[in-house]
C-alpha cells in the first residue's frame, strides 16, 4: 500500500473476500467428486448450489457475523415480540409474500419460453420447491417479525393494499410496494434463467479432458472456460435465491429506473438481441479464434490462455459478491477483489472476452463488409453494457456507501490513475517551454 492509499483508506467492503472463497472451496470439492464418481443426475446442478450455499451462510454468520450488521434491521439485544403480537402482522405478511409468488407462478405459466429448451429445468425445479417454500415461510416470517426493527416491510404493504382491496391506503406504502415488487420481479425473472443454464453448464464443464494438451489446446481452454462459466452461474444462482435479512443479503432495492431495465433484458432470453439471428448478432459468418489461429501454433495457446483468463476474471467478479449476486438490486455495496480494478469488472472481462473469442474482422466469406458488419455490430453490444453500467451506477449513486466507493476508485483505480499520469506527462513539456 503506498502512502496516499494508506491516507485514503478503501472503503469497507458489505462482503468479505473469505465467504466468496469458502463457496468457490465447497464448489470445487463437490465438482471433483462429480468427476470422480461420474455422477450423471438432474440433482446434480441443485447438489452443486448447496455445495456453495452451504459453506458461505456458515463462513458469514459464525465468521462474518453478518447477523449483527445493523444494516439487517433486526433487533438481537431486546426482547423479542410475542407471537401473537407476530401474528397480526405476519399473516398481513404471508398474504403479500404468497400473492407476489401466485403472481410470479402466473407469469412462469403464460410465458411459452419458459416450457421450452433449458427453462423447463427451472420450471421443475421451481415446481418442486413451491410447497417446502410456502411451509417455511410461516415460521420464519413470524419468527423475523419478532425482531425486525421496521416491521411494515414491502411484504406487509402489499399485504395491506390487499386486505383494503387497493382502497383508502396510505400514500406512503405505495414506495415500499413498488420496491417489494420490483425486487421479486428482479428475483423471478433471473432465478430462473439461471436455473436454466446449469444443466447445460455442467455437461460442458464436467468432460473436461486435462490430457488435451497433448494434442490439441482448444479443448482444454473451452472445457477451462465452461468451468469458469459454471462456477459463475452457480454461485450466481445461491445469490438469487438467499435473499435473506439474518444473512444481511435481502435487497436494499430494486433498480427503478426503466432504462436500467430496459438494458438489461435485451441481455436475456426471451427479449434477448445478441441470439443468432438476432439485431444484436455479431457471428455471422465469423471464422472465431479456434478456426482463425488453426495454422498457428504459437498464438492459438496464448489466446487459449487470454480467454481462460478472461473467463476466471468474470467469475471472480462472481464470486466476490458472496451471497449477494444479483442484476439490478443494491444488496450492499463491494469494494474488494476485482471491484478495487474496476467498478465493472464483470463486464469489462466479458466485452474484452467477446472481441478476444470471435475475432469478428475474420469471417469466412472473407468480405471486408461482412468483417465491418460483425466488427461494428459487436461495438454496439459493448455500448450496451456500458449504458447498463451507468444505468446501475445511477442508482446505487442513492447509497452514500457507493458514493464513499466511487470517490475513491475514481482517485486509485487504474485507469483513472494512468489518465492522470497521461496529462501529467503532457503538462510537463508545457510548462518547461514556458520556463
Amino acid at each position: 500500500m503506498d502512502e496516499q492509499t494508506a491516507s485514503d483508506p478503501r472503503p469497507r467492503s458489505a462482503v468479505s473476500t473469505g465467504v466468496g472463497l469458502v463457496g468457490l472451496a465447497g464448489f470445487a470439492l463437490f465438482y471433483l467428486a462429480v468427476r470422480i464418481t461420474h455422477w450423471d443426475a438432474p440433482w446434480v446442478p441443485i447438489a452443486g448450489l448447496a455445495a456453495c450455499a452451504v459453506p458461505m451462510i456458515a463462513w458469514s454468520l459464525a465468521v462474518d457475523r453478518v447477523h449483527r450488521n445493523p444494516s439487517t434491521g433486526i433487533d438481537w439485544d431486546g426482547p423479542p415480540r410475542s407471537w401473537a403480537d407476530a401474528l397480526d402482522t405476519g399473516l398481513v405478511k404471508l398474504a403479500g409474500l404468497w400473492t407476489t409468488w401466485g403472481l410470479i407462478a402466473c407469469v412462469y405459466a403464460v410465458g411459452r419460453w419458459y416450457w421450452a429448451n433449458g427453462y423447463l429445468y427451472a420450471m421443475h425445479v421451481m415446481a418442486a420447491a413451491l410447497v417446502p417454500m410456502v411451509l417455511l415461510s410461516i415460521p420464519y416470517v413470524l419468527w423475523l417479525d419478532r425482531r425486525l426493527v421496521d416491521r411494515e416491510d414491502g411484504a406487509w404493504a402489499f399485504g395491506q393494499w390487499l386486505l383494503a382491496g387497493g382502497r383508502n391506503v396510505d400514500p406512503a406504502l405505495y414506495p415500499k410496494i413498488a420496491n417489494h415488487l420490483r425486487s421479486w420481479a428482479i428475483k423471478g425473472f433471473f432465478s430462473a434463467f439461471m436455473f436454466s443454464t446449469l444443466p447445460g453448464n455442467w455437461t460442458n464443464a464436467i468432460d473436461i479432458d486435462p490430457w488435451a494438451i497433448r494434442g490439441n489446446v482448444i479443448p482444454l481452454s473451452e472445457g477451462l472456460i465452461g468451468l469458469m462459466f459454471l462456477i459463475d452461474v452457480s454461485l450466481g444462482t445461491v445469490g438469487y435465491i438467499l435473499t435473506l435479512r439474518p444473512l444481511d443479503s435481502h435487497i436494499r432495492s430494486g433498480n427503478p429506473y426503466a432504462q436500467a431495465w430496459m438494458a438489461a433484458l435485451i441481455c436475456y432470453p426471451p427479449f434477448i438481441l445478441m441470439n443468432q439471428g438476432g439485431p444484436l448478432d455479431y457471428g455471422e459468418g465469423q471464422l472465431g479464434w479456434a478456426r482463425a489461429l488453426a495454422d498457428h501454433p504459437v498464438l492459438q495457446p496464448l489466446f487459449g490462455i487470454v480467454l481462460v483468463s478472461l473467463t476466471g476474471a468474470y467469475a471472480w467478479a462472481t464470486v466476490a459478491f458472496g451471497l449477494r449476486f444479483s442484476n439490478l438490486t443494491n444488496r450492499g455495496i463491494l469494494t474488494h477483489g476485482p471491484y478495487r480494478v474496476t467498478k465493472h469488472p464483470a463486464y469489462v472481462a466479458k466485452n474484452i472476452f467477446w472481441w478476444f473469442a470471435s475475432l469478428p474482422m475474420l469471417t469466412t466469406t472473407g468480405l471486408t463488409s461482412d468483417a465491418v458488419r460483425n466488427c461494428c455490430i459487436l461495438a454496439a453490444i459493448n455500448g450496451v453494457y456500458y449504458w447498463r453500467a451507468r444505468t446501475e451506477e445511477k442508482h446505487l449513486s442513492a447509497d452514500p456507501a457507493y458514493v464513499a466507493y466511487a470517490g475513491w476508485m475514481a482517485r486509485h483505480a487504474p485507469l483513472p490513475r494512468l489518465l492522470r499520469a497521461i496529462g501529467s506527462m503532457r503538462r510537463a513539456p508545457a510548462a518547461v517551454a514556458a520556463e
